[in-house]
């Protein structure tokens, strides 16, 4: 939370996205954002973060090739980042009884 001039306090959810397809991530974006500007919250994002990619190599030839005969796979981690702005009650209500797509996770913080 940040004060702003006077008594006037402002709140915030901010909420990260991440899932291994981005078509996903995406869909559940959109639900969030549809059901916040529904109940009357303004909104920041969805803000694209970096997305990290882990490469591993595994051996199809133990013996014979060793250092030729590898295959590589590779992981996507996407990630969203959406800001609420002064949420009402029946914002964090309707927020709670989501239900986002599988395969998508989201971290919530006040």
């Amino acid at each position: 939370m940040t004060a702003t001039t006077g008594t006037e306090i402002r709140q915030r959810i901010r909420i990260r996205l991440k899932a291994y397809d981005h078509k996903v991530i995406d869909q559940a974006a959109k639900q969030i954002i549809e059901t916040a500007l529904r109940t009357g919250a303004t909104i920041a994002g969805p803000v694209p973060l970096p997305t990290r990619e882990s490469v591993y190599t595994v051996n199809t030839s133990p013996h014979v090739y060793k250092q030729f005969g590898g295959e590589h796979y590779k992981m996507r981690i996407h990630k969203r980042l959406i800001d609420i702005m002064n949420p009402t009650a029946k914002t964090i209500d309707s927020l709670q009884n989501l239900s986002l797509p599988a395969g998508c996770d989201a971290e919530i913080r006040m």
